[in-house]
């Protein structure tokens, strides 16, 4: 119900990545909304006793909030990090305060918010092999990179005016400049070349989905590019349903025919 593209990329994934998938994607999405949408209660305490129940969750093996326990589950049996879930729940602690971004709390606020997701979603597609982990560990996080820094590109007047946020280091809003958005975008380019060279890499069962992701995310990238400035301060681009439906038949194709 959040996202259209996430939920058709998990479904084109190998049955047995389901329940993984979505139990991270349900703890991010929670502590998302928690930091974005719970405007009429204290967010910091709400934070920090998230992050409390979580920890006990992983601890306890078990948890009364299904998200937590879904998640637990998840950190438990792909013997996830646990330095990667606190470089999240770090990232989504600093936007509470409504600023604007140096190039180093920018990288920071990138890894954790974005870059530890793909991590997590890389130890489960890798069942265990550390050695296939440690391969594939940089291109994941380039893929999540790439990810989040469409949304921000693609969502900048929203994060300004709703949320007092600047994620991009040295953007004026006001002054958004071409040039500002072509090195951007130039930058983002680079992470999705990276990222692509782990996707045809990865297990079988998770190479599609991960791939339909890519591409819809690559779709609106490009869409993002031809529009001048003044259309991403005045407008939010997507990518229209009908347009994913056939990307989700072109991606299949290639797959089923081993051209990917």
């Amino acid at each position: 119900m959040y996202s259209t593209s996430f939920t058709l990329g998990i479904k084109t994934l190998h049955p047995r990545f389901h329940d993984a998938i979505y139990g991270i994607y349900g703890f991010v999405r929670y502590a998302d909304e928690i930091v974005d949408t719970f405007h009429d209660y204290n967010k910091k305490n709400l934070l920090t006793r998230f992050r409390q129940e979580t920890f006990q969750a992983i601890e306890d093996k078990i948890s009364l909030n299904p998200v937590l326990h879904s998640f637990q589950t998840v950190v438990n049996h792909y013997q996830v990090d646990h330095s990667l879930i606190v470089a999240f729940l770090d990232s989504m602690e600093m936007d509470l305060e409504s600023s604007n971004h140096n190039l180093e709390t920018y990288d920071q606020y990138i890894f954790g918010s974005a870059e530890v997701v793909g991590l997590m979603c890389l130890k489960v597609f890798v069942e265990g092999d550390q050695q296939k982990y440690e391969e594939l560990l940089e291109p994941a996080r380039k893929l999540g990179a790439a990810f989040q820094k469409v949304n921000f590109l693609r969502d900048i007047r929203s994060d300004f005016e709703d949320r007092g946020r600047v994620y991009f280091p040295g953007v004026d809003f006001s002054n958004f400049t071409l040039e500002a958005k072509k090195s951007i975008e130039m930058d983002i380019q680079k992470d999705f070349d990276e990222a692509f060279q782990g996707i045809i890499k990865l297990p079988r069962g998770a190479r599609l989905g991960v791939y339909l992701a890519y591409i819809y995310y690559m779709k609106l990238f490009q869409k993002i590019k031809h529009k001048n400035v003044t259309t991403i301060l005045n407008q939010r681009v997507r990518v229209p349903d009908q347009m994913k439906l056939f990307l989700l038949v072109q991606s299949y194709c290639k797959h089923k025919l081993n051209f990917l």
